[in-house]
């Protein structure tokens, strides 16, 4: 199974959701989803790709596989 990291590494960077929104150029509905939900597995291409390049990663630094609880 695999878990976004979105806000572990946000925080390693000292990021905000309101400096990813802005960073990323997302909602805040977007982040505030991306931190809460981080099994999410219908997250938008476009939206991964504006998260890695906000957080300076590539795409797959966003996932870690987790085992199934």
């Amino acid at each position: 199974m695999r878990r976004l990291r979105v806000k572990e590494l946000a925080e390693e960077r000292g990021f905000t959701q309101s400096k990813l929104m802005r960073m990323a150029d997302l909602n805040m509905k977007t982040v505030q989803g991306l931190y809460r939900e981080p099994y999410r597995i219908n997250v938008a291409y476009l939206t991964l790709e504006k998260v890695a390049k906000a957080l300076n990663v590539g795409i797959g630094e966003l996932f870690e596989e987790v085992e199934d609880p």
